[in-house]
């Protein structure tokens, strides 16, 4: 929370973030129930969780990695938390539905399952 939090404050206008993408993830926070990282459930989505989606208009599944813009690399899968479908997906879990604006209308996904960086064998992204 305080890493989004402080990148939202920051935000300089000679950077490439957008400020309406700022401006959803801001939303997002207000929203947010702040807890101490120990306990957040394992199958919540947070900073570095890969998760498992269905789009339930098209029954295709992907899978994503939610990094910070400045580790969004252009590497398949990996989508930053400015992105779309990176806001829609914080906090979040297993199981549920998440419905959420995209450039080309509303998609609805399905969490299917979320992994933890300590579960894919990958190191956390400070």
């Amino acid at each position: 929370m305080e890493k989004l939090s402080d990148m939202i404050d920051g935000h300089n206008p000679a950077t490439n973030l957008e400020p309406d993408r700022l401006a959803e993830l801001a939303m997002e926070l207000d929203r947010a129930e702040i807890v101490d990282s120990a306990r957040v459930p394992a199958n919540v989505i947070t900073m570095n969780s890969t998760v498992l989606l269905r789009d339930l208009d098209s029954g295709v599944e992907h899978t994503y990695r939610l990094v910070y813009p400045s580790h969004a690399r252009g590497i398949p899968h990996e989508v930053s938390v400015l992105a779309p479908v990176g806001t829609a997906l914080l906090g979040y879990r297993t199981g549920d539905v998440i419905s959420w604006k995209v450039p080309k209308g509303i998609r609805r996904w399905k969490v299917l399952k979320v992994l933890q960086p300590s579960e894919t064998g990958e190191s956390l992204i400070a």
